[in-house]
């Protein structure tokens, strides 16, 4: 039997065979792509060839791809553990061909591959093939069918529907039919009473799809209609698990060695073994998966967080996590300690993994902690939910309390959801959706736009960026369009050659104008969108088929680059100061400061910071030049010992920066040398997630700036403390007398509430079984006046209080009950502070015993007793 590293590597090597070249897989997470958080196709990685946006260097390419797919239309978190082969990260084998093979070679050699090669059996193979659609006057593909009829009889040569055999990358965009092969591994007596063909695409679960052949052949229009490329492309995506699967001679994905080894670690973990039982069978076949996602998301970079990416994430690990808890009896963390069992498995071919070991280990266990600390109370409360709705005979969960769950003991909705089915009730999801919507304290997604066709002035196969050399370039636009997005319109366009940065890499875009004829037209931001520089301006350029000058903002660029160099040598200095173990986790350059975000395990005292500063700062005096490599190969820039960011995706060749010891591989702009930045100064050093953490920084004038506030401050408290030679002893000196002071004030205060308290003992009023007790005092804060109407509350009975107050110039009114007061008369001493509160042009309110009421007018306070008085 094969193993699964051995699968991988026929697969590839059997293209290499074929001349095409075997790529890396990128990121799971996707970076720069805002139609994507994740990449969930093998084609992700490729769309900038697709759509034309990046010139072809290998017509033919192999590789594995890990994906991603629990959200959008590509979302099967649900089927994930009950059935055999659904999960949430996999790898997709594929073979591309970018103008060169099509139909015939992806088809000749799937066969090949498959049957010829690893051995499967070609009776139990299945192809399926685009049937047609009259919408888009299209017919069969017939030229697919003929392809296979060379090895498959026409009985198992199947048409598909366009949902299941017509790709599309979008609602825009290239798009061509597809050619399925499926292959069914039941057991012969069941092969001899019904055929594989009526089972094909039935979700059966022997009889599944392993191999998608795309064509690309078309491109979908803004419109609707399709037209024909120039140029025919072949995409194809296998499922790894699944061949596994097949060639393992099991019936399972996860019975696979992918699998088998985690599964074989929570058996023994749990004390329970896999095999015994349904349910803690799902819940092993879960955690094992989710564990896959996670552990590469973390990675690739992407850390749990409550927002987009990192949300989604920290939905998979709690969904694991409450697995764990409820049928394997896991009470404590446990899914980081699976980490090491998955990287024996995967870490050869994804390195990332091993490397990043202790940083996915404590992620995922700080996430686990502070889960489990609500879980339990929550899954209580989910269960009375649940019992009242069946008593009720209610078939829902209530949004409101699915709210509750989220919000207060972070149950993910689809984790509710979950819960809520395993007892027969579904959750009313658009109840849940007013209440997240009325919270508002959440981010929300980016609004949707409307992005309307390209409008190509002129062909070009890739803007040239000049933004290295030059803050000025004539350009012309390529192509335009209009973009309208949360109600306001604006127009992206794209150049020949740009001098303007597009935001990457952590930089800011630049900003500038660009000028014809006297005009300018002001570009408020560079973006890159699938690899394309992005123009942003509020206004298309009245003749945009002319040549205009570009021009950046040079201020804000300089700013930026002094920003960008620095955090390159912070990055060094880090290293050097804590450790090797330091990475980068994210980053933020813009003209103001800098945001560094690096793997490290505690915070930084107040000597490490210190150090950090000293070196960059002697690196900035040092005003060592900026030796900067355009094209290095990517092996070479790995020997000159460059830092290369896990998630980050990096073609062929790179950019490779140095200053000093500082070499980095970068796209940014930086400054000549590091004499220009000036001074550097760290405002700020705390954690953003488990491992992680956080450096705010400043430089050039805006360090001066931070520095000589500082000095001011200084200045102003050895004015304040004059004739002092130690200024630091002197306040400290300062803060006893003072806390002396206020000992003395609270003893003080203590003894005027005694004498307050039996003043007004004395001046009770008693009517009708009542005790009544209204003044106005004389105290210095609110705190006395709750003291002693608590005392007397304690000491009078039936008391009904109203004190009035002016403390600091503002009017203040206390109201007192006594509680068997309140159940006898109906009184309630919150609804009498807000009437009486009007007469001093305020409000209030408290518990019915007890209630307070400030306001703006002094003169009223009189008149505000008065009136809580009339509610007797």
């Amino acid at each position: 039997m094969k193993t699964s590293k051995e699968i991988r590597k026929a697969f590839l090597d059997f293209f290499s065979e074929k001349e095409h070249q075997v790529v890396k897989s990128a990121p799971m997470v996707v970076k720069g792509d805002p139609t994507l958080m994740f990449t969930n196709a093998g084609m992700n990685q490729f769309k900038d060839l697709f759509l034309g946006n990046e010139p072809i260097k290998w017509n033919r390419i192999a590789d594995t791809q890990k994906c991603l797919r629990v959200s959008g239309k590509h979302n099967d978190l649900e089927e994930v553990g009950l059935d055999t082969y659904h999960h949430t990260m996999f790898e997709m084998l594929g073979n591309w061909s970018f103008g060169d093979y099509f139909k015939k070679e992806a088809i000749d050699w799937a066969w090949e591959f498959l049957v010829e090669r690893m051995g499967i059996q070609a009776g139990r193979l299945y192809a399926t093939v685009f049937e047609g659609s009259s919408d888009d006057n299209l017919g069969r593909d017939d030229e697919a069918a003929g392809f296979w009829g060379k090895y498959l009889p026409q009985d198992r040569i199947l048409n598909g529907n366009k949902k299941d055999n017509f790709w599309e990358m979008g609602d825009t965009g290239p798009c061509g039919p597809c050619s399925e092969i499926h292959v069914d591994l039941r057991p012969e007596e069941e092969v001899a009473k019904i055929s594989g063909r009526e089972l094909v695409n039935k979700d059966h679960p022997q009889v599944i799809e392993i191999w998608n052949l795309v064509f690309i052949q078309f491109n979908r229009r803004a419109n609707g209609s399709l037209e024909e490329l120039p140029d025919k492309h072949v995409d194809t995506g296998m499922g790894f698990e699944r061949l596994c699967m097949v060639l393992q001679g099991v019936t399972s994905n996860y019975d696979t060695d992918i699998f088998q080894n985690t599964i074989a670690e929570i058996g023994k973990l749990s004390d329970k073994k896999y095999g015994d039982e349904v349910k803690t069978d799902i819940a092993m076949r879960v955690i094992a998966d989710h564990l896959r996602a996670v552990a590469f998301a973390i990675a690739d970079g992407q850390l749990p967080s409550n927002n987009k990416a990192g949300y989604v994430i920290r939905r998979i690990l709690r969904r694991a996590v409450r697995y764990g808890y409820t049928f394997l009896d896991f009470k404590e963390a446990f899914i980081y300690k699976l980490v090491n069992v998955l990287n024996q498995t995967m870490g050869e071919a994804f390195p990332e993994l091993v490397s990043q070991q202790t940083l996915i280990e404590k992620v995922i266990k700080e996430e686990e902690e502070s889960f489990l600390r609500t879980l339990s109370t929550g899954i209580k409360l989910l269960d009375d939910i649940v019992g009242k709705a069946k008593q009720n005979n209610l078939d829902k969960v209530g949004g409101t309390d699915a709210f509750v769950l989220y919000d207060t003991y972070g149950f993910p909705l689809d984790l509710t959801e979950l819960i809520a089915r395993e007892n027969g009730l579904g959750v009313d999801e658009k109840g849940f959706a007013v209440e997240m919507e009325a919270q508002k304290n959440r981010s929300r997604n980016a609004a949707a736009q409307e992005t309307d066709d390209w409008v190509e002035i002129r062909k070009i196969e890739k803007t040239a960026f000049l933004g290295y050399d030059k803050l000025e370039a004539e350009i012309r636009i390529s192509r335009y369009r209009k973009v309208t997005q949360r109600k306001k319109t604006f127009y992206q366009l794209v150049f020949d050659q740009t001098p303007f940065y597009g935001e990457s890499g952590g930089q800011v875009g630049d900003t500038g104008y660009i000028e014809f004829n006297g005009v300018k037209t002001p570009i408020f931001d560079t973006q890159k969108e699938n690899n394309l520089i992005v123009h942003l301006t509020a206004k298309l350029p009245e003749q945009p088929e002319e040549t205009f000058k570009a021009v950046v903002n040079t201020e804000k660029r300089i700013q930026t680059a002094n920003n960008h160099t620095a955090t390159h040598l912070l990055h060094a200095a880090l290293r050097e100061i804590l450790g090797s173990h330091v990475e980068q986790k994210g980053s933020l350059v813009n003209a103001d400061h800098l945001r560094f975000d690096f793997s490290h395990f505690q915070k930084m005292t107040d000597e490490e910071i210190e150090k950090v500063e000293t070196i960059v700062n002697r690196k900035i005096r040092e005003n060592a030049r900026r030796e900067e490599n355009r094209t290095v190969p990517i092996e070479q820039a790995k020997e000159m010992g460059a830092m290369m960011l896990f998630g980050e995706k990096y073609g062929d060749e790179v950019r490779v920066i140095k200053f000093g010891e500082s070499v980095e591989l970068c796209g940014g702009t930086h400054v000549e040398a590091t004499g220009q930045i000036g001074l550097f100064k760290i405002v700020s050093e705390g954690a953003i997630a488990a491992g992680v953490r956080r450096i705010e920084a400043i430089t050039a004038d805006h360090a001066e700036r931070f520095v000589n506030d500082q000095l001011k401050t200084l200045k102003s408290i050895q004015d304040t403390v004059k004739g002092s030679k130690n200024i630091l002893e002197n306040v400290l000196n300062l803060m006893k007398e003072n806390s002396e002071l206020s000992k003395q004030i609270e003893v003080f205060n203590t003894e005027r509430v005694k004498i307050l308290k039996a003043s007004l003992k004395s001046k009770v009023l008693q009517e009708r079984g009542v005790n009544i007790i209204s003044d106005r005092i004389d105290v210095d804060n609110a705190g006395m006046i709750k003291d002693l109407a608590f005392q007397l509350k304690g000491e009078v009975e039936n008391l009904f209080l109203v004190l009035g107050a002016e403390i600091n110039g503002k009017p203040n009114l206390t109201v007192m009950i006594s509680e068997n007061l309140v159940e006898e008369k109906g009184l309630n001493a919150g609804q009498i502070v807000r009437e009486a509160g009007r007469e001093i042009k305020g409000g209030g309110g408290g518990q019915p015993f007890y209630a307070t009421a400030g306001g703006k007018d002094a003169s009223g306070i009189q008149a505000a007793i008065e009136k809580a008085l009339s509610f007797l």
